[in-house]
């Protein structure tokens, strides 16, 4: 039979068809290809014995929730508590982006904010919207509904940065435990403990464990392909990296702040490492 997995606890596999729910585990033949199968994964499996036996071919993978053939992910960002990190938001698309996987950033918390840091904020969605990146508040319900409709999405971001709680937003009825976020370590405490999709309307989401720092899984040579707003055609070379080039566009624009400042550190940071 052919099936969907869409939860994996310790060596368990849940795959579900269009008539039901089947416990499997993985052949040992797997561990030898070390390919093991993920969340998300359409497999063949058998019904009688509750053995997964292949994996169908993955439209792309996600390494950091691990998690396979996804359509969009949304990179839930907090404002405040825990802090906000342009340097993780900007990993994070990076990832997403390469990964060929639509993201939506969701911004949470900013009713936290005081009004004095309430701008950083609307300009920082401003700029993301501009630059082709869809990013909403996370009490925009309605509107994040039209956009993942039909699709399978992941939501990924650091800890306690309201993925949970989003996604009980999204559907009440999944209750997932919440945590307040821990103020002696300043970062949220996990809630989380697996990957795991969930049906909602149309639609299948993930909710995934949290984390407080990440890396760049892709060649760093591609990582400036992830940033929409830099435009290698109007650089005087085509290679242009961006860094150290005579007559490098992006570097003019980001003087002329055309190009979010911060945007073009983490690109450094993440090149340069």
């Amino acid at each position: 039979m052919t099936g969907r997995i869409i939860k994996i606890i310790s060596n368990l596999y849940t795959v579900e068809t269009t008539s039901n729910k089947y416990e499997c585990r993985a052949r040992g033949l797997f561990r030898h290809k070390d390919e093991m199968p993920l969340v998300g994964d359409i497999v063949e499996f058998d019904d009688k014995e509750k053995y997964i036996l292949a994996i169908n071919k993955r439209r792309n993978i996600l390494t950091r929730p691990k998690i396979a053939n996804l359509d969009k992910c949304l990179i839930v960002t907090s404002c405040k508590n825990p802090d906000y990190s342009s340097s993780l938001l900007d990993k994070m698309l990076t990832n997403v982006i390469l990964a060929d996987i639509t993201p939506i950033i969701i911004l949470s918390k900013y009713d936290l904010l005081t009004s004095e840091e309430q701008p950083q904020f609307l300009n920082l969605k401003e700029y993301y919207n501009k630059i082709g990146i869809l990013t909403l508040f996370n009490y925009e319900i309605d509107e994040l509904e039209s956009k993942i409709a039909g699709s399978t999405v992941t939501l990924t971001g650091q800890t306690g940065a309201g993925k949970s709680t989003l996604l009980n937003k999204l559907d009440a009825t999944l209750n997932l435990k919440t945590d307040e976020i821990s103020y002696a370590l300043g970062r949220g405490k996990h809630t989380t403990r697996h990957v795991e999709l969930f049906k909602v309307k149309d639609y299948y989401i993930a909710d995934t464990p949290g984390f407080s720092a990440l890396d760049v899984t892709d060649d760093v040579d591609n990582i400036r392909f992830a940033f929409p707003e830099f435009q290698n055609d109007l650089c005087k070379f085509r290679s242009c990296k961006h860094l150290s080039e005579v007559g490098c566009h992006v570097k003019e624009q980001v003087s002329k702040g055309e190009i979010l400042k911060s945007r073009y550190e983490n690109y450094r940071n993440m090149v340069m490492k």
